[in-house]
C-alpha cells in the first residue's frame, strides 16, 4: 500500500462542519461592504515577483523571508504566490485605468501564502479580507475604513478588541526621524539583537516593531516619529481622531506602531486583542500614496486594510459567537424506488426556497424507514417529507415535524403540485 498524502503543513483544509461559519462570516462582511458602497474585486493568486519586491519592499521580512517564489518552468517568468492583498489590487487599478473612473472604493477576500512557522490562527496559507480605497486623499476616507472595520466587530458581537493609531508623516519627516534614530541605534549597538543590526541600516524604522524583550527598554527610549511630523501631518491625524471621536469610537496613539510594509505614510492602526496569545493583531492597514507611482501608475492616494479571516473566527469561537453549521429545512424519506418522482419533490421545494437534502441509496437499497427517520433527525432539519409509493399513488407527499414547537405526532398530506404553497406558509407563522 502506498503512503497516505496529507495536506502541506500550515496549508489546512477547510471541512464541511466549519464551512457554514466561513460562509457565515463572508456574507456579513459582504452585506457591510455593500451598505459601505464597495465593489468586489478579485485579483490572481499567482503575481510577478518584482510587484512585492517592488511594492513591500526588498528588506522586509516578506520578501526576504517568507515568500513562496519560483520561476516559471516555460518562460523563466520570476513568479510569486501572493503574500498580501493590496499590490495586486494597486497592480489591477494601474493595469486597467481604474481610476479614469474617478476614486474606487474596493474589497477583497481570498488566500495570501507566507512560509512561516505555523502558529495559533496563522497558517502558511492564510485568508485575508481587505478593503482599498483608491484616489482620495483626504483623513475622512481613512477614518471611514477603520469605522467600517469598528462596524464589522459590532455586528459580529466580539469583544475586547482596541484600535491603536499613529502616522508615519511624510517622505522627508521619515527621513529627519530616520537619521536620529540611526544615530540611537548606533550609539546602543551592544543592546540590538543581530536581526535589528542586520536592518538599522537598511530598514530602521522596523527595529521599533521588534518583540524582542531584551531590547524593549532600548526601543522605549528612542526618537518617535510623531516629534518630527510636520504641521500637515499633524493635521491629517487629528481631523482622522476628530472623526472618530464623533462616532464614538475609542483608540489610543501608539508612536511604535509602524507597519510591515514600506507603502505606508500618514495614517497607520491596528485591531488588537490579547485573546489570541501573543499574534494580537486582527486587522491592520494605513495609507500608502506612493504606492500606486511605485507600481507604474501615475501618482494617487490610497489607504486600506486588511484583516485575517482564520484569526476572526479563532476568536469568535473563543468567545462563544461561532455560528452554527448549516442544516436542512427538509430531510427527504424515501420509501420508493421512483427516484425520479423524489427528486421531482425535492425540487419543488427547492424552488420555494427550502434546503433539502434527499436521502441517498447504498448499495443494498433505500434503507429501512427506521433507519431513514433517524438520519432526517440527526441532520438537525425541521422536516421530514416522506416519499413512498403509496404517497405517490395518491400524488401527495407526507410531511412531518422532527422539532420541538410543531405538531410531531401527526402527518399531514401535501399534493405534490401544493408543495411550494406549503413551503412558503411555513415561512409566515
Amino acid at each position: 500500500m502506498s503512503d497516505k498524502l496529507t495536506a502541506v503543513k500550515g496549508m489546512n483544509d477547510l471541512l464541511p462542519e466549519y464551512a457554514g461559519q466561513w460562509e457565515a462570516f463572508e456574507s456579513t462582511v459582504q452585506g457591510l461592504m455593500q451598505r459601505y458602497g464597495y465593489s468586489n474585486i478579485r485579483t490572481p493568486v499567482v503575481e510577478p515577483t518584482a510587484l512585492f519586491v517592488r511594492g513591500l519592499g526588498e528588506v522586509t521580512d516578506i520578501v526576504e523571508k517568507e515568500m513562496y517564489s519560483f520561476e516559471d518552468r516555460l518562460n523563466g517568468e520570476q513568479l510569486t504566490l501572493r503574500p498580501e492583498g493590496t499590490a495586486g489590487v494597486v497592480r489591477a487599478a494601474v493595469q486597467h485605468h481604474l481610476l479614469h473612473q474617478g476614486g474606487q472604493r474596493l474589497y477583497y477576500m481570498g488566500a495570501m501564502f507566507r512560509h512561516e512557522r505555523p502558529q495559533r490562527g496563522r497558517y502558511r496559507q492564510f485568508h485575508q479580507i481587505g478593503v482599498e480605497v483608491l484616489g482620495h486623499p483626504g483623513p475622512d476616507v481613512d477614518a471611514e475604513i477603520i469605522l467600517l472595520a469598528a462596524d464589522l466587530w459590532q455586528t459580529l458581537g466580539l469583544q475586547g478588541v482596541t484600535l491603536q493609531l499613529n502616522s508615519l508623516g511624510q517622505p522627508s519627516e521619515r527621513r529627519a526621524h530616520r537619521e536620529a534614530l540611526v544615530a540611537y541605534l548606533q550609539a546602543h549597538q551592544a543592546t540590538l539583537d543581530e536581526d535589528a543590526k542586520r536592518r538599522m541600516h537598511t530598514n530602521p524604522l522596523r527595529v521599533l516593531d521588534s518583540k524582542n524583550p531584551a531590547m524593549q527598554d532600548m526601543i522605549q527610549g528612542a526618537p518617535q516619529l510623531l516629534d518630527y511630523l510636520g504641521q500637515d501631518s499633524r493635521g491629517h491625524l487629528e481631523a482622522v481622531r476628530t472623526i472618530l471621536n464623533a462616532n464614538g469610537v475609542a483608540h489610543q496613539i501608539n508612536p511604535r506602531l509602524v507597519r510591515g510594509m514600506d507603502y505606508y505614510n500618514l495614517t497607520v492602526f491596528e485591531f488588537v486583542t490579547d485573546a489570541l496569545g501573543a499574534q494580537g493583531t486582527i486587522c491592520a492597514g494605513g495609507r500608502y500614496d506612493g504606492l500606486m507611482q511605485q507600481l507604474g501608475g501615475k501618482p494617487a492616494p490610497g489607504v486600506g486594510w486588511a484583516l485575517g479571516v482564520e484569526r476572526i473566527l479563532e476568536l469568535l469561537r473563543e468567545q462563544g459567537l461561532e455560528t452554527a453549521a448549516p442544516v436542512p429545512d427538509v430531510y427527504a424519506v424515501v420509501a420508493t424506488n421512483d427516484a425520479a418522482q423524489a427528486a421531482v419533490a425535492c425540487r419543488a421545494l427547492r424552488a420555494a426556497g427550502a434546503k433539502v437534502r434527499m436521502h441517498a441509496a447504498s448499495a443494498e437499497g433505500q434503507g429501512s424507514m427506521k433507519s431513514q427517520f433517524k438520519r432526517a433527525d440527526a441532520s438537525g432539519a425541521a422536516w421530514a417529507m416522506v416519499v413512498g409509493d403509496d404517497e405517490l399513488a395518491r400524488g401527495v407527499v407526507a410531511m412531518k415535524a422532527l422539532r420541538s414547537g410543531q405538531d410531531t405526532a401527526q402527518q399531514h398530506d401535501i399534493p405534490l403540485p401544493e408543495l411550494a404553497t406549503w413551503w412558503q406558509a411555513q415561512q409566515t407563522r
